[in-house]
């Protein structure tokens, strides 16, 4: 028997940068920064989940179960999916998965996708198809992978509406590793084949992380008071961008960017999760503790909670740190801890363990340099006196000429 249990575990979503999904047909679907022919099978989504190595033997967790036990119940328009029948139905449903994980925060859905995709014969692959499953690798943390599928749309598609999608998330996930070139080469053939607010938010971001972020946010505020609302998408993008960069900069204008987007899309965790870190960062613990609320089910939205209650002392603070505690150390004895980035911020701000905050806190780093992840190894590496780490990290900053409001000595 294989032990699961129902828990929705690590879930990550700010691996993809700016994650949102918005329908955008026939032009971009944003991911603003993307089953098998049998039945469905436990074992499926936990091979599809599982992507990491253990990374240590916490306290035995119990196995013991009988045959007769349920342990867990799949949803059930998922375990009644019948197999698609043609690569336009599976696009649709692994589409729909992905937007599913990502309003729920619950990563059986990457799962679901996952089997799917795998399932799906290599020789009724399309571009839409590649671009889905490149997505789904950049949310499970597997770039090489998502990058080679986005690099083939690119060189091979004829449909040029999908070769802007792939540039787009490729573009995406550049910036979510750092790798600021690449990006901006990205975003320039975006400018060319599909110029507009999208490819202009793509360019900003870009800019920002890269020297020139006061250019670019009233660039980009310009171009968006000048957009036709009737562009939801481009709209909600470029709002997210801004509110970005605003904070990059100190701006108290983020609030009312991210705020925007929240009161057209209250589902977009990447968003709440952004604003529920800044307005702990301005120090107001209470408006963290109601933007989260009904929200623990999320890692990162649930460990900014419980940082707020712990300021304030919250009388369900502790009990909300046991459920974290429990939830990080069931995800690390199964392997499939997908963000590294909650667990070393808990350990750093909860449980006041630097060393495991520091380590988690490296590797979450060798894969994606966005400004928070940044932000956390900095704190972890004075916290924890390594100057030297501190030392590389400001160098890698300097190359790039990136400064953040947000960094430790720029607030200092």
């Amino acid at each position: 028997m294989i032990r699961t249990t129902n828990r929705r575990s690590t879930t990550c979503f700010n691996a993809c940068g700016h994650c949102r999904q918005f329908a955008s047909d026939p032009g971009l679907t944003a991911f603003h920064p993307a089953l098998r022919r049998r039945a469905f099978s436990i074992a499926a989504l936990i091979i599809a989940l599982t992507v990491e190595t253990a990374l240590a033997a916490p306290t035995a967790i119990e196995t013991d179960y009988s045959d007769q036990e349920i342990l867990i119940t799949l949803p059930t328009e998922v375990s009644a999916d019948t197999p698609p029948v043609n690569a336009t139905t599976a696009a649709d449903r692994v589409q729909a998965y992905l937007t599913r994980a990502r309003a729920e925060g619950d990563p059986r859905y990457l799962g679901y996708g996952q089997a799917l995709i795998e399932g799906w014969p290599d020789e009724r692959m399309t571009d839409r198809l590649r671009i889905l499953s490149a997505t789904l690798d950049q949310s499970l943390h597997r770039f090489e992978p998502a990058r080679a599928q986005l690099t083939q749309v690119i060189d091979q598609s004829v449909d040029q509406a999908q070769v802007s999608q792939a540039r787009l998330t490729l573009a995406n996930l550049e910036l979510v590793q750092g790798r600021y070139a690449a990006a901006r080469g990205h975003c320039e053939h975006l400018a060319t084949a599909l110029p507009g607010l999208i490819a202009a938010s793509c360019m900003a971001q870009v800019d920002a992380r890269t020297g020139n972020p006061n250019d670019a946010y009233e660039t980009l505020k310009t171009l968006t008071r000048r957009a036709s609302e009737q562009d939801i998408t481009s709209l909600l993008w470029a709002e997210g961008t801004l509110a970005d960069i605003a904070a990059q900069l100190g701006k108290p204008e983020a609030e009312q960017h991210w705020r925007r987007v929240l009161t057209l899309a209250p589902d977009d965790l990447y968003t709440r999760t952004q604003l529920a870190d800044w307005l702990l960062e301005q120090g107001n613990a209470r408006s963290v503790v109601t933007l989260t609320d009904q929200y623990e089910q999320v890692d990162s939205l649930a460990v900014i909670r419980a940082i707020a209650m712990k300021q304030l002392g919250h009388a369900e603070g502790d009990r909300l740190a046991a459920r974290l505690e429990e939830r990080f150390r069931e995800a690390r004895w199964r392997g499939n801890l997908l963000h590294q980035r909650d667990l070393a911020r808990y350990a750093l701000d909860i449980a006041g363990d630097t060393d495991t905050a520091l380590s988690y806190a490296q590797r979450n780093w060798q894969d994606q340099r966005e400004p928070l992840d940044t932000r956390l190894l900095l704190r972890a590496a004075i916290a924890a006196e390594e100057g030297t780490l501190v030392a590389e990290v400001r160098a890698w900053l300097n190359r790039h000429n990136q400064a953040d409001a947000r960094y430790p000595e720029e607030r200092s």
